[in-house]
């Protein structure tokens, strides 16, 4: 019915064996308990009228003690060898007849004991017959265990099975979210998880579309200017610095070819770096190393870099290529955008998501109403193909982390782009003074 793999049969093997020993323990404990509690009761009324006996006291004079407790009553007083102080109660079967004996010292001087002993047949068939009924209990028991623990385990895979369904009845152009609200409260966690990666496809697609479409323009165009530059050069004879001067801006066109070819490849680079293993790194140590890699660039171009980092340490298991992804793609634009003697601002901080890494510049500012992550988006006069950013907010979605870039709102003219970094499976490192 189910395979090995099954994890609704090991729910139902583990729930029916659990239930099982439960059952089988409890009807244990509880037999016992009536079997000692009768025995208990026979031997405290062998007891009191062995003590009546020893006493001189008439038996008639046992009020708690019904007539019926006379019937096959035997009393007899017997010498012993040797002195016997203790009490002494025991059961033995004759035929098919059960005796329970006392024996109870009587007098000690001349070491007589009296030995009492009641039938208790009986008795006995009664606890076996509550026995027959315990089993018989059990077994239906076991049968409604049977069949709880399938609807149970049906009810429990439902879910699973409605979040297949739907998952399965999509494609790449009706594909939506789930509604998290319609869900057990258990299963919120995955389809939370669901959700973040339906949302990781649709922006592939989307941006998948958008490659292809910008990719053939970006190549078509400098292929047309090739293909132009050809056919002028070729309508009429020309002197050799004409040709070497058509040449020069062939090769130019084709060095921007190159470049629009190399950041393809990243992106094919980029998809290898996500299944990279995660690796436990600090943070604030990878932002300083890379901070120390654009300080000399920035002092070059005449800008400055400035760099401030919170709390000391933040520890993270993550893909560092695409962390550094991330951040050069951050320095690099805010870098090119940014006039000399102005100042760029790579800072950390704790908030209570996780770890805010900010790159703060001092340039043009952005038009927000355009989408700046879609492939070959570009704003401003400098140079681009218009894929960096496109690189660094996929390398943020494979991290499970959030981007974004805004314009500031300290009435200076520049932007912030930022990384949200999430705590779950991170942890902030102990100051040192």
């Amino acid at each position: 019915m189910f395979s090995k793999r099954s994890i609704r049969r090991n729910f139902l093997v583990q729930l029916i064996f659990a239930s099982i020993l439960l059952i089988f323990t409890f009807s244990s404990f509880l037999y016992f308990y009536i079997e000692r509690s009768i025995y208990d009761e026979k031997r405290q009324e062998l007891i009191e009228y062995a003590k009546n006996i020893a006493n001189n006291k008439s038996i008639m004079q046992m009020d708690d003690l019904s007539p019926d407790f006379f019937i096959t009553l035997n009393v007899e007083v017997i010498s012993l060898k040797k002195p016997h102080l203790d009490i002494d109660l025991y059961e033995k079967t004759v035929g098919k007849r059960i005796y329970l004996t006392l024996i109870y010292p009587f007098d000690l001087d001349n070491l007589s004991y009296l030995k009492i002993t009641k039938e208790i047949t009986p008795t006995k068939i009664v606890l076996d017959k509550i026995l027959h009924y315990i089993i018989f209990i059990n077994f239906i028991g076991f049968i409604l265990v049977i069949v709880y623990a399938i609807a149970l385990s049906k009810m429990l895979v439902s879910p699973v099975k409605v979040l297949s369904s739907r998952l399965s009845n999509m494609n790449e152009h009706l594909i939506k979210q789930i509604k998290i609200k319609e869900l057990p409260e258990e299963f919120e966690p995955l389809g939370i998880t669901i959700n973040h990666l339906i949302a990781r496809i649709q922006n592939f697609v989307k941006y998948q579309k958008e490659l292809f479409i910008g990719t053939a323009h970006e190549l078509k165009t400098p292929l047309a200017v090739i293909k132009l530059k050809n056919q002028v050069t070729l309508i009429k004879k020309r002197t050799p610095e004409e040709y070497i001067e058509a040449l020069k801006v062939t090769n130019k066109t084709i060095d921007e070819m190159n470049i629009i070819v190399s950041n393809i490849l990243n992106i094919g680079r980029q998809e290898g770096a996500q299944l990279e293993k995660p690796t436990t790194v600090d943070v604030i140590e990878v932002l300083r190393q890379k901070a120390d890699d654009f300080k000399l660039l920035a002092e070059n171009e005449g800008k400055i870099l400035q760099m401030h980092f919170e709390p000391n340490g933040f520890m993270a298991t993550l893909q560092v290529s695409l962390l550094n992804q991330i951040i050069q793609n951050f320095l690099q634009n805010a870098l090119k955008f940014t006039a000399q003697d102005k100042t760029v601002l790579l800072q950390s901080s704790q908030d209570n998501v996780g770890l805010l890494i900010e790159v703060i510049d001092e340039g043009c500012g952005i038009d927000e109403s355009i989408d700046l992550f879609a492939p070959f988006k570009r704003q401003g006069n400098k140079s681009g193909v218009g894929l960096g950013l496109f690189l660094a907010k996929s390398a943020a979605d494979a991290l499970g982390a959030k981007i974004k870039i805004e314009n500031r709102k300290d009435g200076i003219d520049g932007t912030v782009a930022s990384l949200q970094l999430n705590s779950k499976l991170s942890c902030v490192l102990p100051r040192y003074n």
